[in-house]
């Protein structure tokens, strides 16, 4: 099982960062919050290459985990998560946990939830990764 996806971006960084912005707002999903990890870094003397994380949420989906007690736990997990960045190579790249995969083994809700927020995440980004 691959934990993590990686995928090589059709774009630049920025026109990925925007580009999946606008895509998951029209896909009714939300961008919850964006990291700039190079910034972050370079506040402590640190000097990476470009990496932004795209926090994004669909209620839907996270619903169905924090509305049970029993489910709670896998927030831990939550909101998703999709990683911009841009490696030595001078290409840019997009990572992101594989969560249908790593729901399978709770099984029930739980995979329901995120494999279905999975699914929906890889079509967004399908049409940016070469």
């Amino acid at each position: 099982m691959k934990m993590l996806l990686e995928n090589e971006s059709k774009f630049g960084f920025d026109q990925t960062i925007e580009l999946i912005q606008q895509k998951v707002l029209s896909s009714g999903w939300r961008v919850s919050h964006v990291h700039d990890l190079k910034e972050t870094l370079k506040k402590s003397d640190i000097d990476v290459l470009p990496v932004k994380v795209i926090e994004v949420c669909r209620p839907l989906y996270s619903s169905k985990l924090l509305t049970s007690d029993e489910y709670r736990i896998f927030s831990s997990l939550m909101p998703c998560r999709i990683s911009v960045y841009e490696k030595s190579d001078g290409r840019v790249y997009i990572s992101r946990m594989n969560a249908g995969e790593i729901a399978a083994s709770a099984g029930g809700v739980v995979y329901e939830a995120m494999n279905g927020a999975f699914a929906e995440m890889e079509a967004i980004l399908n049409d940016l990764l070469k």
